[in-house]
């Protein structure tokens, strides 16, 4: 239907440009990766060989868009100075190694403000990011932030925060928006009911503009709604059930915006892949 964009979380295994190969045999249209080790700090360079790789190999598969994942361990909202700096550095590598893949999307989470309060985490992140993107005014990348179940101390899982925190932010051009249909369900938006459903993208459009949404990752709710629990679960057999991705699929206000699982990896019981099957399922909600 229209110009969307179906895909998932792909590994990169053995290299970043293999990614493509495993991408088209789950029947992804686009991808989303990390461009490294997502549970250490350190990476090796990219080499100017698996930059070209990369390049090639996204070129003869087809599928656009590439969107990148940042490292779990960055937290932008560290109150902890060591951290934080250590964070900045961290992400500032995860800009650059995008940047030279010609990523256009580089996702992150905005982070934990391990109770120094919801405002100052947010004005750290935005601090750190206003430094990152004046650091890389020639990147053509954009940084999406990712929306939150609101675990822990976690920021962004309501919309007026992530509005707030791109108030701060000096080059709002470059940022954008990732919404996770499991985290905004386990956050309290209910979009498991129809009216539920509209009521956020209608809120999201007021409070940030749907010209901002530049991403979806399509999770299915292992635990209950408002439960601020991030467990994602297959498509169709968690919390939120079918509707819910057969109402985003199908908006016509969403059609340009690239849908990205981040469902368990496994096989089902013939041994079929789930992303597969997953994807599947999605394109089986489609209307003709």
């Amino acid at each position: 239907m229209g110009n969307l964009r179906l895909g998932a979380h792909i590994s990169i295994a053995k290299g970043a440009h293999l990614a493509f190969e495993r991408g088209q045999q789950a029947g992804c249209d686009a991808i989303q990766i990390f461009t490294r080790n997502s549970n250490q700090w350190q990476a090796k360079p990219l080499t100017d060989k698996q930059i070209t790789d990369f390049k090639q190999a996204q070129a003869a598969s087809g599928i656009t868009p590439v969107i990148a994942h940042d490292i779990y361990l960055i937290n932008l909202a560290s109150p902890q100075p060591e951290l934080y700096q250590k964070s900045i550095s961290a992400f500032r590598e995860e800009m650059q190694r995008a940047e030279r893949l010609g990523i256009p999307y580089l996702v992150f989470h905005p982070g934990s403000h391990m109770h120094a309060g919801e405002d100052n985490g947010l004005q750290r992140i935005a601090q750190a990011l206003n430094e990152l993107l004046g650091r890389s005014r020639d990147f053509k990348l954009e940084l999406l932030i990712e929306t939150t179940a609101g675990q822990g101390t976690q920021l962004g899982y309501k919309f007026e925060q992530l509005a707030q925190l791109l108030s701060y932010i000096e080059q709002p051009q470059r940022m954008g928006i990732c919404l996770d249909t499991c985290h905004i369900y386990a956050a309290g938006y209910d979009i498991g009911a129809q009216t539920g459903y509209q009521t956020t993208i209608e809120l999201f459009e007021r409070l940030i503009g749907l010209s901002k949404l530049k991403a979806i990752h399509l999770n299915d709710a292992k635990s209950p709604f408002s439960s601020r629990v991030d467990r994602h679960q297959h498509i169709g057999e968690g919390h939120l059930g079918l509707d819910p991705f057969s109402w985003l699929l199908n908006d016509p206000r969403l059609q340009n915006v690239p849908m990205i699982l981040e469902t368990p990896k496994g096989v089902d019981a013939s041994g079929e892949d789930m992303d597969i099957v997953n994807l599947r399922t999605l394109r089986g909600l489609l209307d003709p």
